[in-house]
């Protein structure tokens, strides 16, 4: 009888996705198999090494301390065994695996979206799940492999990076404002009905941005999507604040005091730590950047030559 524990790679894997995930129904969505494969597996690679890698409460899977010693090893194999499958297969199309991102709405549909042919292109065997709403999940609880956010976290095990800034601007559609006039200053914009976000359902700072424009403005139509914004200007309702890249989608929306209201906003990239380095979800990172880099006059109009014609 061999001397040496008897396990495989495989149990490394099912190993490394519930450590990250701390759950067995997230780490067998990821590795697309059953909750039962997953928990036999961790219980056939505790029993071969003769420990105990996690504490099983009810809100999860928590690494032991020698599981967290076993995650380092288990991560550098992980890290040497994609590098091999890329050489052997053709570089990045070789990754595989299930990729959860986080992200705003605007964000999510209104650009990453039109990106996605390239995604599937450059990554044809990674699959992504895109969620919008994004105020139910937890980096911490690695309900999400990748967050897009508006904030950056104040603390944590997190790794966050800018992706890009963006601005905002006042608009109407050019049927309304047609109809009740040109806007001359920000005080005569208390004069209009305005659309925005519900006060009390705002996730983000990022997003509180009505008093930001005058202290006096109350939204009449309020909508907790950007989308049911975006849809109530183009049909003449008031006024609204929206992303540039949101609103250069559609030509007929207008402006209102181009050269005096402007804000801006950041979106930030934020992944856990422990996740960083994992090969596929370091593609998915350099993608948003790439993509980011590429289209940076949609996000801010003073870069859109388009916009200012």
């Amino acid at each position: 009888m061999s001397a040496y524990p008897q396990f495989t790679w495989d149990d490394l894997m099912y190993f490394l996705a519930v450590a990250r995930t701390g759950q067995l129904s997230t780490a067998a969505r990821q590795l697309r198999t059953s909750h039962a494969t997953v928990s036999r597996r961790i219980d056939r690679l505790e029993f071969a090494l003769k420990v105990k890698l996690f504490e099983r409460n009810p809100r999860g899977y928590v690494l032991t301390s020698m599981g967290q010693r076993f995650i380092d090893t288990a991560e550098k194999i992980e890290a040497e065994a994609d590098r091999l499958q890329a050489e052997i297969s053709g570089g990045a199309t070789a990754q595989r695996g299930v990729i959860r991102m986080s992200a705003p709405e605007g964000f999510a549909n209104f650009f990453l979206t039109h990106q996605l042919h390239d995604f599937t292109e450059s990554y044809p065997n990674l699959a992504l799940e895109l969620v919008t709403i994004q105020q139910i999940m937890s980096l911490s609880r690695k309900e999400a492999d990748l967050a897009v956010s508006l904030d950056p976290p104040k603390a944590g095990p997190y790794y966050c990076e800018k992706i890009a800034d963006y601005s905002l601007h006042v608009y109407g559609s050019r049927r309304y404002l047609e109809r009740n006039g040109p806007v001359q200053n920000r005080d005569e914009l208390l004069q209009h009905p305005f659309i925005g976000y519900i006060e009390d359902m705002i996730f983000a700072p990022g997003l509180d941005y009505l008093g930001d424009v005058h202290p006096g403005i109350k939204a009449r139509f309020q909508s907790s999507s950007i989308f049911a914004q975006l849809t109530a200007t183009r049909n003449d309702l008031g006024l609204c604040i929206l992303p540039h890249f949101v609103a250069k989608q559609h030509p007929e929306l207008q402006i209102v005091l181009a050269d005096e209201v402007e804000l801006r906003r950041t979106y930030w990239l934020i992944c856990h730590h422990d996740l960083r380095n994992v090969p596929r979800v370091r593609m998915v990172i350099d993608f948003l950047f790439r993509i980011a880099r590429s289209n940076m006059p949609s996000f801010l109009r003073e870069l859109d030559d388009d916009s200012r014609r």
